[in-house]
């Protein structure tokens, strides 16, 4: 199945689709613009640069086949594409609690724009969902088919519910107009390009070491993460969008760690000497976090092939590069 599902990609790619990548010139947004240039496909990122940056997209700036639009997806568009890659919304919980209307209003209305736009003119698009719709979960690990235990009241739930509405509007055009819709669940994605205060684990320990300061645990310590590296979790979404399964499907490392285990690696990495700190544990902050992937492997002939010790030397090598004039 994985050779049969990765010849189909590469036959797929030869054809030169029109891709719209909403939030392109955030962190996943712009792998994935990278990813599809390389192969020669043609590309347009809408981003408004609440968390996009510019300069993750400066290699293809002036490009024939690229376009960058300054676009907010809670404002309809009208375009001519094939493809919509929907990934716009900030996706960390400093940035997403920063304004929770906002981002609700950035997941329905966004998504229902985007959906919008697909049955308009036929495109095909892929909603960026999140590890986040289970909640904090009641089962471990998380199957697709597992509901979720999420707060519709908490500090977090403009996020966890507004993408679960986001979801829901995806099927219900596929339902009523047929929409060809792809669902990608994403688990924790880490590499180059993460803002370094997103308030994201993987990044706050890299900033904090680098800087010298200590590492701050929030509760024990023992809560759990699978960290998936960015190149895989953007072939997976590749494989997603080529494929044939509408979705939900699980993307993610199923590897698990605890937190202080994380931090445990990143302070021998970079400086052993280092302390810890700790803070209380935040309001609905998931205590496990775990992928089952056994769709993603049968459907997409998709695993991560990153382990997490390669990935964070690539991570970190890329923000000690930043870092050294808080190039940002």
């Amino acid at each position: 199945m994985k050779d049969l599902n990765q010849e189909q990609s590469t036959i797929q790619s030869r054809k030169v689709y029109r891709n719209l990548i909403t939030g392109g010139a955030g962190f996943l947004g712009s792998h994935l613009a990278d990813k599809l240039m390389n192969a020669g496909q043609e590309v347009i990122c809408l981003d408004n640069y609440f968390t996009g940056r510019k300069s993750n997209l400066k290699q293809w700036i002036g490009h024939p086949k690229f376009e960058l639009i300054r676009h907010d997806v809670t404002e309809p568009i009208t375009l001519e594409v094939d493809r919509i890659w929907h990934l716009a919304c900030p996706a960390s919980p400093v940035h997403y609690q920063f304004n929770p209307i906002k981002t609700a209003k950035t997941s329905f209305l966004g998504t229902y724009n985007m959906l919008g736009l697909a049955r308009r003119v036929g495109a095909r698009i892929l909603l960026a969902s999140t590890s986040e719709v289970y909640g904090d979960p009641e089962i471990h690990p998380q199957p697709e088919s597992y509901r979720g235990c999420v707060n519709t009241l908490g500090i977090r739930s403009c996020y966890d519910e507004g993408k679960r509405i986001a979801e829901t509007l995806c099927f219900d055009y596929q339902r009523m107009h047929n929409t060809q819709i792809r669902i990608m669940r994403i688990f924790n994605t880490y590499g180059p390009r993460m803002l370094p205060e997103d308030g994201r684990v993987v990044s706050n320990f890299i900033v904090q070491a680098l800087r010298g300061k200590e590492l701050t645990i929030y509760g024990d310590g023992q809560q759990t993460r699978s960290f998936c590296y960015v190149d895989d979790l953007i072939e997976g979404m590749i494989l997603l969008m080529n494929g044939v399964h509408p979705g939900p499907i699980n993307v993610g490392n199923p590897k698990e760690f605890t937190i202080l285990e994380l931090a445990e690696i990143i302070r021998k990495k970079l400086n052993p000497n280092l302390k810890f700190t700790n803070k209380p544990l935040p309001q609905d902050d998931p205590l496990q976090r775990q992928p089952v992937i056994d769709l993603a492997e049968k459907e997409l002939g998709w695993e991560p092939k990153t382990n997490l010790e390669d990935g964070l030397e690539k991570t970190i090598e890329w923000f000690k590069s930043k870092l050294t004039g808080e190039d940002f």
